[in-house]
């Protein structure tokens, strides 16, 4: 029997410096997010991050939390359940970190019957931290607890035409009726080594701006490409002016170089180079969350306006909306009658 499961990135249980702290300690202690030798990660998270960073984060998952709870978990569930009501087979929801685990999601299908999963990691883009930590964390879970499940991976689908049409529409209902000076889409940061470390030849990334547009295998697993890439199809997409449209990251860690242009440093730019008017998307998640919520929502704006910006929106992830409902679903009815799969 066939099944579904579903894998975002997780929540704390409250947004209490007592329920923050073990979400940050589980998150910062992957390989594959701080992917430094495990003595230094350890040194680092659990001998000076985790000492100041829980108050903190409290403090702005409080500022964005719902009556329901966090909202990344409450639209991840919404979103099960719509997908759930367009397919017969069983599908459950994963977090790779913090409570609502992959293992008991998979514990959740296995109690239905299920022998066939297919695994979608709910990230467009393909990153070490992001989409490769949630497969490799599900591998290792059903080899150890769940032998008998077979696992198929949907792939990072930052391109497929269908999704790229979803989310356009999404961006075009965003804009209705706003007059913007410039469009930013803001994806999440990741340290330039992540890239290098993702390029199956070794050679290719030289993040100079020139590689991305180059063809490469490396492609398939280089997290700036699909990003540019993500930003240049929907700009296309909705016909938008090529003068009045670029991409940044954001969420960056101080230390080693993460991915330029940095958000905060672009907000600023737009706003003193009389940009005034400014729509900001964030499609490296398709679940509003603390990153989005709080940092681009609310502290992006603020920041703009400070510099001298004078409006400013924030262009909604894809959340539960119809549309994507509609898509996943079939994506998942194609797989489990054709063994199909988005390209």
């Amino acid at each position: 029997m066939k099944g579904v499961l579903l894998v975002n990135l997780g929540s704390p249980d409250s947004p209490t410096p007592k329920d923050v702290k073990p979400y940050l300690d589980e998150f910062l202690m992957d390989e594959r997010v701080i992917d430094a030798p495990k003595w230094l990660r350890t040194f680092l998270v659990r001998g000076i991050i985790l000492n100041t960073r829980p108050k903190k984060s409290a403090k702005a998952y409080s500022k964005i939390w719902w009556e329901e709870g966090s909202p990344l978990i409450v639209l991840s569930e919404r979103f099960r359940e719509k997908v759930q009501a367009q397919t017969e087979l069983p599908v459950a929801l994963g977090m790779r970190y913090g409570s609502g685990s992959i293992a008991e999601g998979m514990a959740e299908l296995q109690a239905k019957g299920v022998t066939e999963v297919l695994l979608v990691p709910l990230y467009p883009h393909y990153a070490m931290s992001s989409y490769e930590t949630v497969v490799v964390k599900a591998l290792e879970v059903q080899e150890a607890q769940f032998p008998q499940m077979q696992v198929t991976t949907m792939p990072a689908f930052y391109r497929n035409p269908e999704y790229i049409e979803t989310l356009s529409r999404s961006i075009a209902e965003g804009l209705e009726n706003f007059e913007y000076d410039h469009i930013l889409f803001s994806y999440h940061g990741v340290p330039e080594r992540h890239i290098r470390k993702s390029d199956p030849t070794r050679f290719h990334c030289k993040i100079d701006g020139k590689c991305c547009s180059v063809n490469s295998v490396a492609h398939h697993t280089c997290y700036r490409h699909q990003c540019y890439d993500t930003t240049e199809l929907v700009k296309k997409a909705l016909n938008l002016p090529e003068d009045k449209v670029s991409t940044s990251f954001q969420s960056r860690l101080a230390g080693d170089p993460w991915l330029k242009p940095y958000t905060d440093y672009e907000l600023e730019r737009f706003a003193k180079e009389g940009k005034k008017r400014l729509v900001v998307i964030t499609p490296a998640f398709v679940s509003d969350c603390l990153e989005t919520l709080e940092e681009i929502a609310m502290e992006g704006k603020e920041e703009f306006l400070e510099a001298g910006g004078t409006d400013y929106i924030h262009i909604p992830c894809l959340n539960d909306r119809d549309d994507w409902v509609s898509l996943m679903a079939r994506w998942v009815n194609d797989w489990a009658e054709e063994g199909k799969l988005p390209v």
